[in-house]
């Protein structure tokens, strides 16, 4: 197939981790790229999360020079439940944009993966509802009356739309423990976004589905992006991991695998659509609060 009438040149998926040292292996950041015009694929393990970044960010601005069109996933949410913005007192036009640029400012997250998320969290509960909810999870020697070490009641909607219709899927709220993806998008959310407003990619890149909406990608020569991000949950297909393959690294080279086929066989631009049956009212949730899983259906 034609480069032209295939969606992007290189995929990149990435499966994140909250550990507060580096660490590399099991549970811990791996990423697949592949660059289809070089056939190059790249499977890389590294040991924190701005050293990741920092890799991520070489690839794209290596790639933005040659005019590529590339796809980048993260394995966390990018939005929270309906409303978070709001209980927060935030204020914008986009709300999913508002609270980004909140964690941009609030966490701090060094480059040995020493981080404050436990204590980002703690204030956004004293701020939403001066209680310890609605995240939970906390290790056990950390003190604080604002945050739980079991789950809390909800003040917001425990689940976004995506995570109702997709199984094993954890609630965003949830920061210890095994699938503790709120600790993953509280120090994940801020790397994304450093790498969409990186001066050099910002006028290249979106963020789906808040800057793209819920449809079919446009065809390449009306793009005004060159770069787009999305929220992955790669456990949704079912890796088989090769000889003395890690899990997380076998998730996101066969996902990278699945989306090259997908788009040389024109069916990858329909992902970008979302799922049917979804009112007006559910669709603005999405677009302007929650995000989507891609592939989700």
């Amino acid at each position: 197939m034609s480069p032209i009438n295939l969606e992007f040149d290189c995929y990149l998926m990435v499966d994140w981790c909250a550990e507060s040292k580096p660490k590399t292996r099991s549970d811990s950041i791996w990423y697949c790229f592949y660059d289809r015009p070089e056939n190059v694929w790249k499977i890389e393990n590294p040991a924190t999360r701005k050293k990741a970044t920092d890799e991520i960010l070489v690839h794209l601005h290596e790639k933005t020079k040659q005019q590529r069109a590339v796809l980048v996933g993260f394995d966390f949410p990018f939005g929270y439940p309906a409303g978070f913005s709001s209980a927060l007192g935030l204020v914008g036009k986009h709300p999913w944009r508002a609270i980004w640029d909140e964690l941009k400012k609030t966490v701090i997250d060094d480059d040995k993966n020493r981080n404050n998320r436990f204590d980002v969290a703690a204030a956004f509960n004293c701020r939403i509802s001066s209680h310890p909810f609605p995240f939970w999870g906390r290790p056990k020697n950390m003190e604080s009356r604002w945050i739980s070490q079991t789950k809390a009641r909800p003040h917001l909607a425990e689940f976004r739309i995506t995570e109702q219709r997709a199984k094993g899927t954890q609630s965003v709220w949830k920061l210890l423990g095994q699938g503790c993806v709120g600790s993953q998008a509280i120090v994940g959310i801020p790397c994304v976004a450093r790498l969409r407003d990186d001066e050099k990619l910002c006028m290249r890149s979106a963020v789906w589905p808040f800057e793209t909406g819920l449809r079919l990608l446009p065809k390449r020569n009306q793009r005004e992006w060159s770069i787009l991000y999305a929220e992955i949950f790669p456990p949704m297909f079912k890796a088989t991991a090769r000889r003395d393959e890690i899990r997380d690294e076998a998730q996101v080279r066969d996902l990278v695998e699945r989306l090259k086929a997908e788009d040389e066989g024109g069916r990858l631009g329909e992902w970008f659509a979302g799922p049917n049956g979804l009112n007006k009212q559910e669709k603005r949730r999405i677009v302007t609060e929650e995000g989507w899983i891609l592939g989700l259906k």
